[in-house]
C-alpha cells in the first residue's frame, strides 16, 4: 500500500508540487519589485480566478474517474467529459471578452482592462486543458503528464524573471529592442502566465484528438453532471473559504487601504505553501488511491493509517515553520513594506491543516456517492468566511480574514468527521490525531505570540515535538524502512 502510494504521489504529485513551487519561488522577486499598491491588480484578479477554474471544469475530473469504474466505452466518457469542458471554456472566454469593460468596472478596476483580458485568456487556456490532463492519467503516462506540468512552470517562471528581474536592468537597450514598460509593470506576470499556459495546450492538444462529437453521449452526460454538480457547488464554496476574502476587503475596506491590505494579506498567505505543496502532492496520488482499494476489506484501517501519516506530517511542517517565522516570513517577502502582516500566518498555517485533514477525510462521500454532502460541507465554510468577513473585516481588516479561514475550516473538518461516521465510517485514531494537533499547535501559539518567535525555544519546542512523533510512530517508521 506504501509503495504504490508513494509511487503515485512521486509521478503525479512531484510535477504538480514542481508547478506550484514555481510561482512560490517567483513571488519574492514579485513582492520585491512591486510594493502592495502595486501587487494589487494581480492579487486582485488571481483570487478570482480559482472560481472561475471550478466552473470551467465543473467537477469533471473528479466525476471522470468515479465514472471510469463504471463505464467501459472509454472513449465516450473522454469525449463526453472533454466536451462538457471545452464548451464551458469556450463560451466563458467569448462573453467575457465581450463584456471585458463592464467586468473591469464591476470589478472597481476600469483601468486594467487589458489585464482583465489577459486573465480571461489564462483562464480559456487552462480550462481547456483540463481534460487532457486527466486522459494522460488514465491513460497511464505519467511521464508526459509531469514534463508538460515542469514545462509550464519552467516557461512562467523564466518568463517573469526575464520581464521584471533582468530587462529593467538592461535599460533604455533593452533585449533586441525590447525594453521595461514601468507603467506595464505587474501586467509582465500576467504575460508570462499566459505564454505558459499557451505553450501547455499546444503540446496537450494531440490528446483531444481522442475526442469525438460522435461519441459524445447526451444520457451519460446528464449522469455525469448529476455526480459532478455538488462536487462543483462545493469547489465554489471552497474557493470563496481559500480566496474571497482578498474581495471582501476590497469592497469591505475604505479605498486607500483596502488594496494595500489585500495585497499584504494575499502575499503573506503565499507562505502558507510551504503546507499546501504536500498536501496538493497527497491528495493528487490519493484519489485513484481511494477508488481502487474501497472494495477491498481493510480499506478502512488503510485510510485510518494513511489519515495519521497525513497528520503527522503536517503538524510537523505547521510547528516547524511557525517557530522559525521571524527569519523565514522577511528573508521570502524581501519587502519591509509586507511586514506589517506576518503575524498573521500562524493562524492561516493552522487552518491550513485543518483543510487538508478535511480534504483527506472527504473520502467518505466521493465513495458513497454522496457528494450532495461534500456541497454541503463546503457551503458550511463559506457561511462561516462570509458572516466573520463581513462583520469583522471594516474593524479589524486582514486579521478578521485570517480567523474566518480559521473557523471556517474548523467547522468543515470537525461537521466532516461527524457525517462521515454516519454514511462511510473509518476507523481514525482521533486521541493520536486530536494528540498531534493539540501539541503542534500549542507549541506554534507559545513559540510565536507568546515568545515573540524566538528561534531557540521554538526550536527546542520542535525537537520535542519530534520526539514524541517518532517515541509514538515508531513501529510505523519501522516497516516503512522495511518497505
Amino acid at each position: 500500500m506504501y509503495k504504490k502510494l508513494l509511487g503515485q504521489t512521486a509521478i503525479y504529485g512531484l510535477s504538480t508540487v514542481i508547478i506550484r513551487l514555481f510561482p512560490f519561488i517567483i513571488a519574492p522577486f514579485v513582492t520585491e519589485r512591486f510594493g502592495p499598491s502595486a501587487l494589487a491588480p494581480f492579487i486582485d484578479f488571481y483570487s478570482v480566478a480559482g472560481i472561475i477554474i471550478v466552473l470551467l471544469s465543473h467537477g469533471m475530473e473528479t466525476t471522470f474517474f468515479r465514472f471510469a469504474e463504471k463505464i467501459e466505452d472509454s472513449k465516450k466518457l473522454i469525449s463526453t467529459a472533454t466536451l462538457s469542458v471545452i464548451t464551458v471554456s469556450l463560451i466563458f472566454v467569448i462573453f467575457s471578452y465581450l463584456y471585458r469593460s463592464d467586468l473591469a468596472v464591476a470589478f472597481k478596476t476600469p483601468d486594467q482592462v487589458n489585464l482583465l483580458t489577459l486573465i480571461v485568456i489564462v483562464l480559456g487556456l487552462d480550462g481547456l486543458s483540463t481534460m487532457p490532463f486527466v486522459i494522460l492519467r488514465k491513460t497511464g503516462r505519467p511521464k508526459k503528464f509531469a514534463i508538460i506540468k515542469i514545462i509550464n512552470g519552467v516557461v512562467n517562471f523564466l518568463l517573469v524573471l526575464f520581464f521584471i528581474v533582468l530587462l529593467p536592468k538592461l535599460g533604455n537597450t533593452g533585449f533586441f529592442g525590447f525594453t521595461y514598460d514601468k507603467d506595464f509593470g505587474i501586467g509582465y506576470v500576467f504575460v508570462a502566465n499566459l505564454v505558459a499556459s499557451a505553450v501547455t495546450f499546444i503540446l496537450l492538444f494531440k490528446e483531444l484528438k481522442s475526442v469525438s462529437f460522435k461519441a459524445f453521449d447526451s444520457s451519460l452526460w446528464k449522469k455525469m453532471m448529476a455526480y459532478s454538480w455538488p462536487i462543483t457547488i462545493a469547489g465554489l464554496a471552497g474557493v470563496i473559504n481559500e480566496t474571497m476574502d482578498r474581495q471582501f476587503l476590497k469592497y469591505l475596506l475604505p479605498d486607500g487601504t483596502n488594496t494595500e491590505q489585500m495585497a499584504i494579506y494575499g502575499a503573506v498567505c503565499r507562505i502558507v505553501t510551504f503546507i499546501t505543496l504536500f498536501r496538493q502532492a497527497y491528495l493528487l496520488g490519493i484519489e485513484p488511491f481511494f477508488f481502487a482499494h474501497a472494495k477491498n476489506e481493510n480499506s478502512g484501517k488503510s485510510y485510518a493509517k494513511l489519515m495519521d501519516m497525513f497528520v503527522v506530517v503536517n503538524c510537523v511542517f505547521l510547528l516547524a515553520l511557525c517557530v522559525n517565522l521571524n527569519w523565514i516570513a522577511p528573508l521570502y517577502l524581501r519587502n519591509a513594506e509586507y511586514n506589517v502582516g506576518i503575524a498573521i500566518v500562524p493562524i492561516v498555517l493552522i487552518a491550513a491543516v485543518f483543510l487538508g485533514i478535511y480534504l483527506n477525510m472527504s473520502v467518505w462521500y466521493k465513495l458513497s456517492d454522496k457528494t450532495i454532502y461534500g456541497a454541503y460541507l463546503s457551503l458550511l465554510g463559506a457561511a462561516v468566511t462570509i458572516a466573520i468577513n463581513l462583520y469583522f473585516i471594516p474593524e479589524y481588516g486582514f486579521w478578521a480574514s485570517a480567523w474566518a479561514t480559521f473557523f471556517s475550516y474548523l467547522s468543515m473538518m470537525i461537521a466532516s468527521y461527524f457525517l462521515g461516521q454516519h454514511f462511510y465510517p473509518v476507523p481514525y485514531n482521533m486521541k493520536k490525531i486530536i494528540g498531534y494537533l493539540s501539541i503542534s499547535i500549542l507549541f506554534s501559539i507559545i513559540s510565536y505570540y507568546v515568545f515573540d518567535g524566538n528561534i531557540i525555544v521554538g526550536n527546542a519546542l520542535f525537537l520535542v515535538f519530534l520526539a514524541i512523533v517518532v517515541y509514538i510512530e515508531k513501529e510505523t517508521l519501522r516497516k516503512i524502512r522495511k518497505a
